[in-house]
């Protein structure tokens, strides 16, 4: 595995590089960094060129000065392929990551051969997320946003690893997925800025997500990039029910369940995970 530091948007972005063949640009979600991605990559460098970023904000790339969304993180990494010299690249996103997808591949389509995603928002979920009985599912999506809540959850190493840690199980349905590296996502959120930095995140997306909650979300064209989305079966906070209106958002869309597996696939099953990121990759010529 290889570590550059790349400078583009006025900010220096850390990656993660590994493999040879046509590249591929993975991105996180929220509890993460790019070392969620370590298992799929290793199954897959023998076919593709991996590139994993920490988003800004995450890992060991800046920090943002306030809010920073999808748009945000979408032209960071149109700036990031920019400056590796990437004309086109296949993308694979998860939860904060795919969220940051949407925009990027209505920006440039033309740049991308591919999208495959795992469980994320999108428009079509709608009011579906505030329903009453989905309430002490997205409760940190407000909490995150206060100004203490950096403070609260760094005060010391435990109650980091608490918090984070809590998320990275309760969320799995595969409970011991990330027990083998819990204490380096320990110290990557205890790194200066590092939780402020994932919390800018919710800052910056509550508005469209109140916006899509009240069914006032934008109407937008639907992206033609061929996509490919493996929902899980059990995850907590995004049911796979809620996939029923992706095909407004993809109209070039292979949508599939991701059985016995919680909101993490590429962590809870990675050979699974490897293996249907590299078929569909396959399937459009991207191999």
């Amino acid at each position: 595995m290889e570590h550059l530091t790349v400078r583009a948007n006025g900010a220096a972005f850390h990656l993660a590089r590994t493999g040879t063949g046509p590249p591929l640009l993975l991105l996180h979600g929220w509890p993460e960094f790019w070392l969620t991605w370590e298992p799929v990559m290793a199954r897959l460098a023998d076919r593709f060129t991996l590139l994993a970023p920490d988003l800004r904000g995450f890992g060991d790339s800046d920090k943002p000065d306030g809010p920073f969304g999808p748009d945000q993180h979408a032209a960071d990494m149109l700036a990031l392929l920019d400056a590796l010299g990437l004309r086109q690249i296949g993308v694979i996103g998860h939860d904060v990551g795919g969220a940051l997808m949407q925009p990027l591949a209505r920006k440039t389509p033309e740049r991308f051969s591919g999208l495959f995603l795992f469980d994320f928002v999108y428009p079509g979920i709608g009011a579906r997320m505030a329903e009453p009985e989905r309430l002490n599912n997205i409760w940190y999506q407000s909490f995150n946003q206060l100004e203490m809540a950096p403070h609260l959850v760094g005060a010391t190493r435990e109650s980091c690893r608490t918090y984070i840690g809590y998320f990275l199980k309760h969320w799995a349905h595969r409970k011991d997925a990330f027990d083998d590296v819990l204490e380096a996502f320990t110290d990557n959120f205890l790194k200066p800025g590092n939780l402020a930095g994932g919390f800018a995140h919710y800052r910056a997306a509550h508005e469209g997500r109140v916006r899509m909650m009240k069914g006032e979300a934008p109407q937008l064209a639907p992206i033609d990039v061929p996509t490919c989305v493996r929902w899980a079966e059990h995850d907590p906070l995004f049911p796979f029910s809620w996939t029923d209106r992706l095909g407004a958002t993809f109209s070039n869309l292979d949508l599939g369940l991701f059985p016995e597996t919680g909101h993490f696939p590429h962590r809870e099953h990675p050979d699974r995970a490897a293996a249907e990121i590299a078929a569909f990759f396959k399937r459009i010529g991207w191999s």
